[in-house]
């Protein structure tokens, strides 16, 4: 065995960047499986270490801890270059780097609490260390770490404020108000909101993008309405488990739904190796085969081979710039699903939609992860445009009732509900999960019920 160890290092110096070679030899397995518990080894040390830094008499516990958090993040960051390359490693020296400065600004203010502040800051390294590989992890890590980890790393930049008072030798009252916010963030990222959702599909022309208003009283018609569930930004990783997203599915399948739409990014890093988990998640859905559609998010085409396995699996029809006509008890739907594309959208929508024209009496049904790109779509190419990608801005004031979002701040594209832009519709889902930012604060999940309603119906 010791032989076998050492040829592999030796294979993996001539490898480009230092990584173990990919195929799944005795060698290959043994040496990543000794590198990942090296590192793994290391943080725990490094989480011990933080945490019992007040035992230690002959130091300062701020000193130590500045120290430590230091090492931490070189041992992160090198990690990170060595086992997904550099792009990772830049994210994470950025993301770990703010998150070092400001929590270590803010060490010396926070009294008998400093043990528990110090585990959580072990947890932070040893979270983004372990995500360095795929791997969807048990409840009691998520529980112990991720969670934790995610709910520390969103409290440390809320309280970004009181660090840059402390740098200026101020006393930074009121600590705890990022720290309180960040629990209710903790309990909004782990429920959703379950509603259902009347939209009037009305094609009355509206100057330019706005927010669209919703019927105030609901809304009743000639006909049956159409009933969509809409499961967007799963996103299966440390708030979303398999369990969960299973749950979801199940509840859809319960409300008995004339189509069920998934408006991608399934994934996150922790749920990347493999189709399984996805594909077990979705399972329920197998019984509405030929009612469920789905397109492709921005994150599914980091691993587009494993989610659409998943689908197929979960008896979802994938459409990748494609369509199809369904028949429905709510009369004909023709299902568009546009890929995601960073460049060139209109050019590429407009080839979509010339290559599938309109069906003459359906309802047509685009499903466009990014609401950004609708803006892009050609004029009366969709009745009805279904989205998610924002999270319905994560950050807000719609649980107050508002609907003011942090995304507003940074970019002009809607970022959740109804909206129009001449006679389309666009709805913007919240998301069913979420990703990116830590946690969700002021911005609830949704698990709803569109009842989707005609305005020649008698609406």
């Amino acid at each position: 065995m010791p032989q076998r160890r050492r040829a592999a290092r030796a294979h993996a110096r001539h490898t480009p960047g230092g990584l173990p070679p990919v195929a799944p030899g005795a060698d290959a397995l043994d040496a990543g499986h000794s590198a990942s518990v090296q590192a793994e080894q290391t943080a725990v040390v490094l989480c011990a270490w933080i945490a019992w830094s007040r035992r230690l008499k002959f130091v300062s516990p701020i000193v130590l801890f500045w120290a430590a958090s230091a090492l931490a993040w070189l041992v992160v960051v090198a990690a990170a270059r060595r086992r997904r390359g550099g792009l990772y490693a830049r994210f994470v020296g950025v993301l770990l780097g703010i998150h070092t400065l400001i929590s270590c600004a803010l060490f010396r203010h926070v009294g008998p609490l400093a043990p528990g502040f110090a585990y959580l800051q072990g947890a932070v390294y040893l979270h983004f260390l372990l995500l360095s590989r795929p791997r969807m992890r048990p409840l009691a890590y998520r529980a112990l770490v991720s969670i934790p980890a995610s709910y520390f790393v969103a409290a440390i930049f809320l309280s970004f404020p009181w660090a840059i008072a402390s740098g200026l030798g101020a006393t930074p009252y009121g600590l705890w108000v990022p720290f309180a916010l960040a629990v209710v963030g903790i309990l909004q990222s782990l429920t959703a909101r379950r509603e259902e959702i009347e939209l009037v599909v009305d094609r009355a022309p509206v100057d330019g993008l706005r927010r669209h208003p919703l019927p105030r009283d609901g809304a009743s018609g000639a006909r049956r309405p159409l009933r969509i569930v809409q499961i967007t930004d799963p996103h299966l990783g440390p708030f979303m488990s398999v369990a969960r997203l299973r749950g979801i599915c199940e509840r859809a399948v319960e409300r008995d739904p004339d189509l069920v739409v998934l408006t991608g990014d399934y994934l996150t890093m922790e749920s990347q190796d493999t189709a399984d988990h996805l594909a077990e998640a979705l399972s329920p859905l197998r019984v509405l085969e030929g009612r469920v559609f789905a397109c492709h998010g921005n994150h599914d085409h980091e691993s587009p081979r494993h989610v659409a396995t998943a689908l197929e699996r979960a008896g979802a029809r994938l459409l990748v710039d494609d369509a199809a006509l369904v028949e429905t008890a709510a009369g004909p739907v023709q299902v568009l699903g546009m890929d995601f594309h960073y460049r060139d959208r209109a050019e590429r929508m407009a080839a979509v939609c010339a290559r599938h024209p309109r069906r003459k009496g359906a309802l047509r049904l685009v499903l466009l992860h990014d609401p950004g790109a609708f803006r892009h779509l050609g004029e009366g190419e969709g009745d009805l445009v279904l989205s998610g990608h924002t999270h319905g801005g994560q950050l807000g004031l719609v649980s107050l009732g508002g609907s003011w979002t942090a995304l507003q701040l940074f970019v002009k594209m809607p970022d959740h509900g109804l909206w129009a832009r001449g006679p389309d519709r666009l709805y913007v889902h919240r998301g069913t999960g979420h990703y990116g930012f830590p946690l969700r604060l002021g911005v609830p999940a949704e698990e709803s019920v569109l009842k989707v309603h005609l305005a020649g119906d008698g609406v």
